[in-house]
């Protein structure tokens, strides 16, 4: 027994440590989504019946790749049904903001989580940078109600996005919270890569549970307009108060590889619980962002099936909307 105990003692002395992840990361605070043209964002989703609150022209102090600097933006704000989004037009400056413009055209650069105080966000910053994940920028926006400070990490070439620290010392009022045309509810952050194993593993690594894989088959697939051949795997991390789906395309024509030849790996899609998806699908065909792929899952009629239709709003902001309904 003794042999036994001390044998089990080495190798769990040699087993290397789990990252422990903080409680904050249980909840996405926003996303920083760069644009080129904030008018035409702007227009695209007020059109949908989502209000958007523009802030202007903003400047920020920070650092880049370790240069301190200023940099001048356009920064437009949302709430689309759940997900608090800033959109970001970079304006003369050399930012993470402006390189990912340059490399991926308009998308979601930073999922954003918010940390309780300064400290916890130093704390973290030098977890990660224990983990080998160093900062890629950070900005400081003072204002007459309170600081508010953004450490955005160098995460993208291995998990995808740019991991995003943020810590507001400003009061928050009530957000406007007038709701859309159709009836929706925030379901889902979704990302499109090529090999969900790596980017598993990468996650895995900061502390993020490991993805649960699935490759269940599809019905009734239309891409396009067209009968559809497409098929993916799908990753999934259920470690917070909204799904994150991660989607490797096995089979095409997709609006997946349009994506990946567009914009590279990266931020696909918002997904929205929808009560009625015919009538929420022809709502949003009629204001500029018609469907463009769907089909459904699980055996019809059956508890547990459901149907997906994706609404081309990537056409103003390079990110796209999934309409989700289920049978429960």
């Amino acid at each position: 027994m003794k042999t036994l105990a001390a044998g089990l003692l080495l190798v769990a002395v040699a087993a290397p440590a789990r990252a422990a992840l903080p409680e904050f990361y249980k909840k996405v605070a926003g996303v920083h989504w760069v644009v080129s043209d904030l008018e035409k964002v702007k227009a695209g989703w007020a059109k949908l019946g989502f209000p958007v609150q523009d802030l202007g022209e903003v400047s920020a102090s920070g650092s880049y790749l370790g240069q301190y600097g200023s940099a001048r933006l356009r920064i437009a704000q949302a709430r689309l049904a759940g997900a608090e989004v800033s959109w970001i037009q970079p304006l003369e400056s050399e930012s993470g903001f402006a390189e990912h413009l340059a490399r991926h055209g308009d998308g979601v650069f930073s999922i954003l989580y918010a940390v309780p105080t300064r400290e916890a966000l130093d704390a973290e910053v030098a977890r990660l940078g224990r983990l080998s994940v160093s900062v890629l920028q950070r900005g400081e926006l003072a204002t007459p109600a309170g600081r508010i400070t953004v450490v955005h990490m160098d995460t993208a070439a291995e998990g995808k996005y740019v991991l995003g620290l943020v810590h507001d010392e400003t009061p928050h009022p009530p957000v406007d919270a007038a709701p859309a045309a159709v009836p929706l509810k925030l379901a889902q952050y979704a990302l499109v890569v090529r090999s969900l194993e790596q980017v598993s593993a990468y996650w895995e690594k900061l502390g993020f549970p490991k993805m649960e894989v699935t490759h269940d088959p599809l019905s009734d697939r239309v891409y396009r307009g067209q009968p559809g051949t497409f098929d993916q795997k799908l990753g999934w991390h259920r470690h917070g108060t909204v799904t994150w789906e991660w989607i490797e395309p096995l089979g095409g024509p997709t609006v997946y590889e349009d994506f990946l030849k567009e914009h590279g790996e990266g931020f696909h899609h918002f997904g929205f619980d929808v009560p009625d998806i015919d009538a929420a699908g022809a709502f949003f065909a009629s204001h500029g962002a018609p469907i463009v792929q769907s089909g459904g899952w699980g055996e019809k009629g059956k508890p547990g099936s459901g149907r997906f239709a994706y609404a081309a709003t990537d056409s103003f902001g390079g990110v796209t909307a999934e309409l989700l309904w289920s049978l429960r």
